[in-house]
C-alpha cells in the first residue's frame, strides 16, 4: 500500500525514542540498514513467503552491511538488538536467517571454536560466503533436549590422514528437527551425547559429508521463507579437529542460548513495531461509514494498546541490553523478557489482524504474514510456558518444570 500523505510525519512506534540511546554512529548504521531493507527486502518479502523460497541472491548485499555479530565488532548490545528488531519489522524470515547464522553459528565459533577453527571458518562465515545452522532440537525432544538428547557421538581411532585429526574421529548417529537454514547450509553446529560418558558435545559438521541427509519441512504457516529441515545422521564421520574443544557439557552453551533467546525477544519487539506500522497506516487510509477508520474510538483504543505493548516490550529489552553490556543479564531475567515480550506480541498482532478485518487474512496487506510469523516466535528459543517456569523457579526457589 502507498503510504498516505502525512503518515510519515506522525510519531513512530518507538514512542519513547529508545533509539536515541544509541551512539550517533550506531544511529547512522541503523539508518543504513533501514534503507537496505526498504530497497532489497520489503518489496519482495511477501512473495518469498508465499512461495516458501529463500532469496540466496541477497546474501552478498546483506554481508556488505558488515553487521555480523555486532557486539564482536564493538557495537553496543542495544544496537545489536535493534538490528534484529528492524529486520523483523520488515521480514521475520530474513531476521530469523540472520539470527540463526550469526547469533548462533558464527557466535559459536567466537565462543567455543579453537584458534585453528576460527582461522579456518570465521571469515567466510562472517561474510556469508558460507552459511551455518544450529542443530539442537530433535524430533522427540524440544524443551527437554538437554536431558533427553538422543543423537549420539562415538569416538573411534585408527583412521589415517591429517583431515581426521591424526587418526581420531567421531561417528554421529541421530536426527534433528526444525533446523533453520538446514536445507542449504554449508556447516552446522551439531549437538550430540558422547556414548562414553554421556556428556553433551558440539561438532562442526560439513553438511556435505556422507551419511548426512536433509529434508525440508513443508506445510508451515509461519516463517515460510526460512528453510527448516529434518536432518538425519547415519554413521557420519566427523574429524576430531571439528569437535568444539570449548564445549564439555550442555551447561557450556548457556551463554550462547541466553544470547539467542534475547535476540528472539527482540524479534517479538520487531513484530509489534511492524503490526503497529501496518495497522496505523490502514486505519488512516481505510474509509468506512464515510470516514477513516482512525476516527472511530475503538480503533484508536486498539492502536494505543498495540503501541503500549510495543513500547513496554522495547523498554524491557533496552534494560536487558544494558545488563548485557555489564555482563550481568542472567537466564531468569532473559526468560522473563522472552515470555513477556512474546505474550504482548501475540496480543498486539491479533489486534492488528482484527483491525484489518477481512484484509487481515491475506498476505497482500502484510498483517496476515506478521500474524502467522508471530506463532513461531512465541514458541522457539523456549516456549512461553518453559520461560515462565524458569522465572518461577528463580523467584520461588522451587522448580515446577519436572
Amino acid at each position: 500500500m502507498t503510504q498516505a500523505t502525512g503518515v510519515e510525519a506522525l510519531p513512530t512506534a518507538d514512542f519513547f525514542d529508545y533509539e536515541a540511546l544509541l551512539s550517533v554512529s550506531e544511529q547512522r548504521k541503523l539508518q543504513e540498514l533501514r534503507e537496505f531493507l526498504a530497497a532489497e527486502i520489503a518489496p519482495y518479502a511477501g512473495e518469498w513467503w508465499n512461495r516458501a523460497e529463500f532469496p540466496a541472491h541477497i546474501l552478498p548485499k546483506l554481508a556488505a552491511l558488515e553487521l555480523s555479530t555486532p557486539a564482536q565488532r564493538g557495537y553496543s548490545h542495544l544496537f545489536a538488538g535493534l538490528v534484529i528488531a528492524e529486520m523483523t519489522r520488515v521480514d521475520t524470515s530474513i531476521a530469523t536467517f540472520f539470527l540463526v547464522h550469526h547469533d548462533l553459528f558464527v557466535e559459536s565459533l567466537y565462543e567455543f571454536g579453537s584458534e585453528e577453527q576460527r582461522n579456518r571458518l570465521l571469515d567466510d562465515a562472517s561474510n556469508l560466503r558460507t552459511t551455518g545452522a544450529f542443530a539442537l532440537t530433535e524430533p522427540g525432544h524440544g524443551s527437554d533436549v538437554a536431558g533427553g538428547m538422543e543423537t549420539r557421538a562415538r569416538r573411534v581411532s585408527g583412521l589415517t590422514g591429517a583431515a581426521d585429526g591424526g587418526g581420531d574421529c567421531w561417528v554421529l548417529n541421530g536426527a534433528k528437527r526444525w533446523i533453520g537454514n538446514g536445507t542449504f547450509c554449508d556447516y552446522m553446529l551439531v549437538w550430540a551425547r558422547d556414548e562414553a560418558d554421556g556428556a553433551i558435545r558440539g561438532f562442526i559438521v560439513d553438511a556435505g559429508l556422507p551419511g548426512v541427509s536433509r529434508r525440508r519441512i513443508e506445510n508451515k504457516i509461519a516463517l515460510r521463507t526460512v528453510q527448516n529441515a529434518d536432518i538425519v545422521f547415519e554413521d557420519v564421520r566427523v574429524p576430531e579437529a571439528d569437535r568444539f574443544a570449548g564445549i564439555n557439557g550442555f551447561e557450556d552453551t548457556n551463554a550462547l542460548l541466553r544470547g539467542s533467546r534475547i535476540m528472539v525477544a527482540w524479534q517479538a519487539v520487531g513484530q509489534q513495531l511492524a503490526a503497529f506500522d501496518v495497522a496505523r497506516q490502514y486505519a488512516v487510509e481505510r474509509q468506512q461509514f464515510g470516514r477513516p477508520l482512525a476516527k472511530f474510538q475503538l480503533i484508536q483504543q486498539q492502536l494505543v494498546t498495540m503501541l503500549g505493548n510495543a513500547v513496554a516490550s522495547m523498554g524491557m529489552m533496552v534494560r536487558i541490553a544494558q545488563l548485557q553490556d555489564r555482563g550481568a543479564a542472567d537466564m531468569a531475567q532473559v526468560a522473563l523478557a522472552k515470555s513477556y515480550t512474546s505474550a504482548r506480541m501475540r496480543e498486539t498482532v491479533a489486534m492488528g489482524r482484527s483491525l484489518l478485518g477481512g484484509n487481515g487474512i491475506v498476505t497482500d496487506y502484510r498483517m496476515a504474514k506478521i500474524f502467522a510469523d508471530a506463532e513461531a516466535i512465541y514458541t522457539y528459543e523456549g516456549s512461553y510456558e518453559i520461560n515462565t517456569l524458569i522465572v518461577g523457579r528463580a523467584v520461588t526457589g522451587v522448580s515446577a518444570i519436572v
